[in-house]
């Protein structure tokens, strides 16, 4: 019996920080994430009865993934393992997965595994997870940041539930801070604190919702005035009525801190939302995207680039202009740089998002490339072959070519495919219309020329 256990216990939760020190003990105190632990929602109902698979918890930092993690080791009836792959090995796993099944041989009792940051295991040391898992000797309860189809071996995700969490809504964090402030035994519920609403409203909005994060904040802002009135320990904490107001939040929080790895799915994501809302004409959404790709640290010469696609992609011809103007901001970014190539990006997009829109010329190309790659391989019909060295015309090549140039509007209908194709279909959209009137113009009069000539 360990006479001292409690107090050194005590006096390790007492220097915990806020965050860990409010972390929920139970599913009833858990906030967010109600798709899947809601009344009724899967997750719940496999932890309630006690019937948990192997599961995968995927989402960003400070959304509870650690925290649901340890309310499972204190509800299930198996026994509980919890490491970091950032600070295991091989041969620590090992040993964990070895009794384990001595556990279940003897006891009968099972064993979770809860592997946080398991993107940090490379493939081979998760492959060590797999038979144990695939035949049930082991519940594996994995936690990642990272898009687990990328970061996880495909035969534990198939083995596994996934469950995808969500950065926590204003309210959340909201009703988070106001917890902790009343907590007697866990947060600061002995310090008569008066916070305004709006030093409550600023934390959950620039915490992005990340739960650690804003309770890090409230306990910065409390510490802090407790230090400054002079007076040290509990003392203080019964001499001083902290009243946090806008202003201490904001030094407390300080720059909001933005999610985003510049080679993970924010990055991608957020690549393929500004590219959406070009597409989609929304240029309020666009010039978002483009600010917070740039404010987490993105190359805007990625940005540039996927500008510039999209100027031929998504409009190509219904606006010339939008190529040059999309070839003119890359220029520009590379000569300039940041900060001030934001403006040019952001004009950019903006120009493109309420550029009349089309994509004749992209399926022209695919269309075009297609066939290429695919069918046969057409030979250049001899009319249009070089002649510029000697011996060509012995060939035969450009005998019956037809200049242009020497026709009635610079126009002769001739063969210069060898097949009849059309790839190129233009819309009735910005200045494809122009296009489609001209070449309609065209056909009609090489048509009346043809039978003026006939008659």
């Amino acid at each position: 019996m360990d006479l001292f256990g409690d107090i050194r216990k005590k006096n390790l939760d007492s220097a915990a920080p806020l965050a860990v020190r409010m972390r929920p003990r139970n599913l009833d105190e858990f906030v967010g994430q109600q798709h899947f632990l809601g009344p009724g929602k899967l997750l719940r109902r496999m932890l309630e009865a006690d019937r948990l698979s192997s599961v995968l918890f995927y989402g960003p930092p400070g959304t509870g993934k650690t925290t649901l993690a340890q309310i499972i080791a204190n509800s299930t009836k198996s026994h509980f393992e919890q490491v970091n792959a950032a600070s295991v090995g091989v041969k620590e796993v090992r040993a964990i997965l070895d009794a384990a099944k001595e556990r279940l041989a003897h006891t009968s009792q099972r064993t979770v595994l809860f592997l946080d940051e398991i993107h940090r295991f490379n493939r081979a040391q998760q492959d060590i997870l797999l038979p144990d898992v695939e035949n049930g000797l082991i519940l594996l309860v994995g936690a990642t940041t990272e898009n687990p189809f990328f970061a996880v071996n495909s035969p534990l995700v198939s083995r596994s539930q996934i469950f995808q969490f969500t950065a926590l809504n204003e309210a959340d964090i909201s009703a988070l801070i106001r917890r902790a402030l009343k907590d007697v035994d866990r947060g600061f519920g002995k310090l008569q604190i008066e916070i305004d609403d709006a030093a409550v409203n600023h934390w959950a909005v620039m915490s992005d919702g990340d739960a650690r994060r804003a309770l890090s904040a409230l306990e910065l802002a409390v510490l802090s005035q407790l230090a400054e009135s002079g007076i040290a320990g509990d003392l203080a904490a019964e001499a001083v009525r902290p009243h946090i107001t806008l202003g201490i939040a904001e030094e407390s929080i300080q720059r909001k801190a933005i999610v985003y790895d510049g080679t993970g799915d924010e990055h991608y994501d957020a690549a393929s939302a500004l590219i959406k809302s070009m597409r989609g004409s929304d240029p309020d959404a666009a010039v978002y995207w483009v600010a917070r790709m740039l404010e987490a640290g993105e190359d805007p010469r990625f940005i540039a680039r996927r500008i510039a696609i999209l100027a031929s992609e998504d409009i190509g011809n219904a606006d010339p202009n939008a190529i040059v103007i999309a070839a003119a901001a890359f220029d520009i970014v590379e000569k300039v740089g940041m900060p001030e190539a934001q403006l040019t990006l952001g004009q950019a997009a903006i120009y493109m998002a309420t550029a009349p829109k089309s994509n004749a010329s992209a399926m022209a190309i695919w269309g075009a490339m297609a066939d290429v790659r695919e069918g046969r391989t057409l030979p250049v019909p001899k009319h249009l072959k070089d002649t510029h060295y000697q011996g060509a015309q012995r060939l035969g090549h450009g005998q019956g070519y037809q200049y242009a140039h020497d026709h009635p509007g610079g126009y002769v209908k001739q063969d210069y495919l060898g097949v009849e194709k059309q790839y190129y279909t233009p819309t009735d959209r910005g200045f494809e219309r122009e296009i489609a009137k001209r070449m309609d113009d065209l056909k009609r009069e090489q048509s009346e020329t043809k039978t003026n000539k006939s008659t």
